[in-house]
């Protein structure tokens, strides 16, 4: 009863979360009327705001939101508010997105007038969500119908998984004729699939005429089997573009003469700053073309040549190219064949990229001795590096000093990839050592990689009580029984951090590794040595 009384007593002095202040609502209205007008996605899609118009809907909002939370809250005076003010935010909310979507008014009898003040407003044009099907003239007459409209403010707009017909690229062709002096962005990806080549290669042709003189700022053609013929078709649009900034040429079966002609059709691509080339038959040859292209892209931030067939010859030709581009933040070249050659040549194209922030070198047979070399020079340079991806390149622990080294040096590192190697204990443990202090890590990536108990339990250790730390993936490796139940132990707490283990051989290990197989003392005192190696700096 003391208890009760006792609360009884104190219960006027709780705390009332409702009403807001008069100086907490007139902070909304102002924070709801930046969002109107600044950058953001919303923004760019539907258009910003004028500072005035915006002031006035998010008063308007506020009153709204503001009435039906007061009107919910006089129902149970009782409680402490916190029902509306949950219901004040989220009315806000969706006041607001209503506002965004719907953009900025345009005043009767004002439509014709430009602004030259504020910028141009930003709309985007996309068919790609709905079912991928062929599109025929009278289906594209009626979907197409919005970009007809007098004073749209299209800039935007993707036709990507949808198949064009011949007739329905005739009745395409006049609309993007009217469009094309505002149209800043093109997706054309995957707009042809199962058309006959004759009619695919018309229609190309044709949207590449109706598209010849605009301005892009990014042209997407992945996923249309282009070839040679395919890169021709689009030669009008491809030779009229001055300032391409992002161009997209993925999974269009872009062999060495394909190459040659994007080479040869892209004259101007000095202000371009992101060129993809995935899964393309490219090969030795055509990486010299696509080589002279990145020579001429001084900006170039984001460069992806990955699955392209590239061997030794192609690497170390498109590595040279690579290192005039000293903007690079995310380089991509993952699934070639470089080796040794290639990745010591990429190896000096590297010290110039101290911009770089994403790395993915998998899958290029670089071996110790490419590894090392790469490790030697990335460790001097790319202080901001937060992805760095090196599986399957045949690395033994050999190599294992220098990569410790190396990312000992990158304390922003979200994410390392060393799978499908062949560190060992010895390796892993050192990579551990040197991810110590790293406390931005999220995910570690070692599977596959012959490592046993101790080696698993040291690198269990080194992550688990990173702050954010997501997931380690040490499947695939040979750790024991007592081994597996010692990382779930450590991560008793976190089980959803710890990969699945059922690719893990507590039994496997070669010849040479019989020795220690089962033996958790040895291991054990495997691990003890190796936790006391230091990084070699040096190397």
């Amino acid at each position: 009863m003391d208890a009760v009384t006792t609360n009884s007593e104190r219960r006027p002095f709780s705390i009332k979360l409702w009403p807001p202040s008069e100086n907490t609502r007139k902070m909304l209205v102002e924070r709801m009327t930046n969002n109107l007008t600044s950058q953001s996605f919303f923004t760019q899609k539907y258009g910003t705001l004028s500072l005035e118009e915006a002031a006035d809907e998010s008063k308007r909002i506020e009153d709204i939101a503001f009435a039906t939370a007061n009107q919910n809250y006089e129902k149970q005076p009782d409680g402490d508010g916190g029902a509306a003010v949950q219901l004040y935010a989220k009315e806000c909310s969706r006041l607001l997105l209503e506002v965004l979507k719907r953009g900025p008014k345009v005043e009767a009898g004002k439509e014709a007038e430009s602004d030259t003040t504020s910028a141009p407003r930003e709309v985007f044009f996309d068919i790609s969500k709905g079912r991928r099907a062929f599109i025929e003239a009278e289906e594209a007459e009626e979907l197409l119908k919005p970009l007809k409209e007098p004073g749209n403010y299209y800039t935007k707009i993707c036709f990507s998984n949808r198949s064009f017909g011949l007739e329905a690229a005739r009745v395409t062709e006049s609309i993007l004729v009217s469009l094309k002096n505002q149209l800043k962005e093109v997706d054309l990806s995957d707009f042809i699939a199962g058309r006959p080549e004759a009619e695919a290669l018309e229609v190309m042709k044709l949207f590449s005429d109706a598209l010849e003189g605009s301005i892009l700022r990014s042209l997407n053609l992945s996923n249309n089997a282009l070839g040679e013929k395919g890169v021709r078709a689009f030669g009008s649009l491809l030779k009229s573009q001055t300032c391409l900034e992002e161009l997209y040429l993925m999974n269009d079966g872009i062999s060495k003469e394909a190459a040659q002609a994007v080479s040869e059709l892209i004259p101007s691509t000095d202000k371009l700053r992101i060129l993809h080339f995935h899964n393309n038959m490219t090969g030795d040859e055509g990486a010299l073309a696509i080589a002279e292209v990145v020579k001429r892209s001084p900006l170039l931030e984001d460069f992806r040549c990955s699955s392209t067939r590239i061997d030794s010859e192609g690497g170390v030709a498109l590595s040279l190219a690579l290192g005039t581009c000293t903007h690079l933040r995310k380089l991509d070249l993952r699934d070639n064949m470089f080796g040794v050659e290639g990745g010591v040549a990429l190896s000096k194209a590297l010290s110039s990229h101290t911009d770089l922030k994403e790395l993915y070198l998998s899958y290029l047979n670089l071996e110790d001795e490419g590894a090392i070399t790469i490790a030697n020079v990335l460790k001097d340079t790319a202080p901001a590096l937060e992805v760095l991806e090196m599986a399957g390149n045949d690395i033994t622990a050999e190599a294992a000093s220098a990569l410790a080294a190396c990312i000992a040096q990158k304390p922003h590192l979200t994410s390392l990839n060393l799978g499908e190697n062949e560190l060992k204990d010895e390796g892993t443990i050192q990579i551990s050592k040197a991810l110590d202090g790293h406390i931005k890590i999220k995910e570690i990536d070692m599977n596959t990689n012959l490592i046993r108990r101790a080696g698993a339990r040291v690198l269990a250790q080194t992550v688990v009580q990173k702050p954010g730390f997501v997931l380690l993936n040490i499947n695939g490796n040979f750790i024991s029984d007592e081994g597996i139940d010692e990382l779930k132990d450590i991560f008793k707490k976190f089980p959803d951090m710890l990969g699945a283990l059922d690719e893990n051989d507590p039994e496997g290990g070669d010849g040479d590794d019989q020795e220690s197989v089962g033996n958790d003392d040895d291991e054990d005192e495997l691990g003890s040595k190796l936790k006391n190696l230091e990084v070699n700096e040096e190397n």
